[in-house]
């Protein structure tokens, strides 16, 4: 029951590992395999999800969301804010997180103004706007991370390839709020947490270091060092709480892309269909295998990044395997409302559908 429960919460994790070692019977492990990591990737990752567990471990992004969510005066006006939270919140802290920090907060926001009935339809909204709020910046989403440093890509350029469909996401998410009715109602939010003012200035200026550390401003190697070594004295349980069986599931698919790629008929397939149009194979891509396992993968059989960074990041709209947050929402949805999974997932299938559908055409028509 134990591996069954551990298999079901990590299940992304465990085929990542069976898939390492299955490729590992056909490319044997050799010197070369030290070359398949991207050990500034990984550091990044650990040290942005460290912080980020400091931050909520002291109500950093809860208290600060609440204040905002009770300036709501209406329905409506409160769909737009926790989007919006959702999506500021999935450019700073990553999508995951975002969604663990703030899928309670719409749940808690509606149950207190009895407007439980547009749960599904918020949760879903909730989920995309975390997919796709992360993709305009390199430390948003794990993906863009792994990419951002694996082409080198330049700030400036990574922001103006990414522009254009986060705008029309924007657009498309505000667009999605208008059919909800301005119905009025006195949200207090306010339960009487303070912050702690010593703790918040550390840790944000950790964070501010962690960012540094992404747009290689100050070596990785540093912030290795320093980070850890200050949280494991003022907050040791936020080093327990990180993502390990993220940080994992890219060691595993590092192996995995590596020995592939080594596969000249394997290299030879996807090669040839990433001439064709990286863009959509991309696309398709996380649709089985998720967004994160789609870019470590494709990444060693094309040099077009612009339209694999488009590809990987649209794509985790779609089904629900098309991005870990996907299932985050999912599994705390069904925890709150098992008898309206259902409902959910025909709200979250149409509702993905249309985002998927629109953006993969502007981003083909733009690029």
């Amino acid at each position: 029951m134990k591996i069954l429960r551990f298999f079901k919460k990590n299940v992304v994790f465990c085929i990542a590992a069976l898939a390492a070692a299955i490729t590992c019977f056909w490319v044997p492990p050799d010197a070369d395999y030290a070359s398949y990591f991207d050990w500034k990737t990984l550091t990044c990752l650990f040290l942005t999800l460290a912080v980020v567990c400091a931050l909520r471990n002291i109500k950093f992004f809860t208290i600060l969301a609440r204040r905002l969510v009770a300036l709501a005066g209406n329905l409506r006006s409160l769909f737009l804010l926790l989007i919006v939270i959702t999506f500021i919140g999935s450019m700073v802290i990553a999508n995951d997180m975002a969604l663990i920090t703030f899928l309670p907060l719409g749940y808690f926001a509606l149950s207190v103004t009895k407007q439980d009935k547009y749960m599904a339809y918020l949760f879903v909204l909730q989920n995309i706007s975390a997919n796709l709020g992360g993709m305009l910046t390199p430390f948003g989403n794990p993906q863009n991370l792994y990419l951002y440093s694996y082409f080198n890509i330049p700030t400036d350029e990574f922001c103006r390839i990414m522009f254009p469909p986060f705008a029309l996401a924007v657009l498309m998410l505000v667009a999605a709020c208008v059919p909800i009715k301005p119905v009025r109602f006195s949200l207090n939010a306010d339960l009487g947490e303070k912050l702690d003012g010593k703790k918040t200035t550390l840790y944000l200026v950790l964070f501010a270091l962690s960012i540094l550390i992404v747009f290689r401003v100050i070596p990785f190697m540093l912030g290795l060092i320093v980070i850890p070594l200050i949280l494991f004295f003022v907050d040791r349980d936020s080093l327990k709480m990180v993502d390990y069986s993220l940080l994992g599931t890219f060691f595993f698919f590092f192996i995995f892309a590596g020995n592939l790629a080594r596969l000249e008929a394997v290299n030879a397939l996807i090669s040839s269909l990433l001439e064709k149009d990286t863009l959509l194979v991309s696309v398709l891509s996380c649709q089985c295998i998720s967004n994160v396992p789609s870019a470590i993968l494709l990444s060693r059989f094309t040099t077009d990044y612009p339209s694999l960074l488009l590809g990987v990041n649209i794509g985790g709209t779609g089904t629900p395997i098309a991005s870990l947050a996907s299932l985050i929402t999912l599994s705390e949805f069904r925890l709150l409302h098992p008898e309206q999974t259902k409902k959910y997932m025909l709200i979250f299938t149409v509702a993905n559908a249309a985002f998927l559908l629109v953006l993969t055409l502007v981003a083909k028509w733009w690029f």
